[in-house]
C-alpha cells in the first residue's frame, strides 16, 4: 500500500521525468528515500547524450553504493516514474537496495510505446521480479499513471 508521503515522492519523480523531457530526454525520474521518507538522492534520465546507461535508477544505485552502508541501502526505497529496466533492476539488486515503488509498470510502458509505433528497445522488457525476484516491488499507482503516460506521449510525438 502506498502512503500519502509516498505519493508526494512519486509526484516528485514525475516532476523529474518532466525535467528530463524538457532537456530532450526520455521522461524518467527517480528518488531514493530513507525509511522515514527523507530524500537521500534524486535524478532524472540523462541518456540523450549517447550513454544509454544514464538511467536515474542506475545512478541512484551507484550513489547508494558510494554513500550508504549496506544496512542503510537495504532500508532505503527507490521511488520511480517507471518500473526499472533489466539493467537498473540488476544494479538495484547487486547494490542491495530495498523496496521499489513505481508509477507505471514495464508492461504498461511497452503497451503505450506500441500504441505510438515506437520500435522495441534492444533489451527485453522484463519486470523487476523477473530480474531480481528478492526485491519488494509495489506499483503501478493508478492515480498517477495518466501523468507519466502523457509525458511519454509528448516525448514520442514531438515534431
Amino acid at each position: 500500500m502506498v502512503h500519502d508521503f509516498e505519493l508526494a515522492l512519486l509526484r516528485r519523480c514525475i516532476g523529474l521525468a518532466e525535467e528530463a523531457l524538457e532537456a530532450g530526454d526520455e521522461p524518467f525520474g527517480s528518488v531514493l528515500a530513507g525509511p522515514d521518507g527523507t530524500v537521500l538522492a534524486e535524478d532524472r534520465n540523462r541518456a540523450a547524450g549517447g550513454d544509454r546507461t544514464r538511467h536515474p535508477e542506475f545512478e541512484l544505485a551507484r550513489w547508494a553504493a558510494e554513500h550508504l552502508s549496506p544496512e542503510e541501502r537495504a532500508a532505503a526505497t527507490v521511488y520511480t516514474s517507471g518500473e526499472h529496466c533489466a539493467m537498473c533492476s540488476a544494479a538495484h539488486a547487486w547494490v542491495g537496495l530495498g523496496r521499489i515503488v513505481y508509477v507505471a509498470s514495464t508492461a504498461q510502458l511497452v503497451s503505450w510505446l506500441d500504441e505510438l509505433g515506437v520500435p522495441a528497445a534492444p533489451v527485453l522488457p522484463l519486470a523487476v521480479r523477473e530480474v531480481a525476484p528478492g526485491i519488494t516491488v509495489e506499483g503501478p499507482v493508478a492515480s498517477l499513471e495518466a501523468d507519466i503516460r502523457a509525458l511519454h506521449r509528448r516525448f514520442h510525438t514531438k515534431a
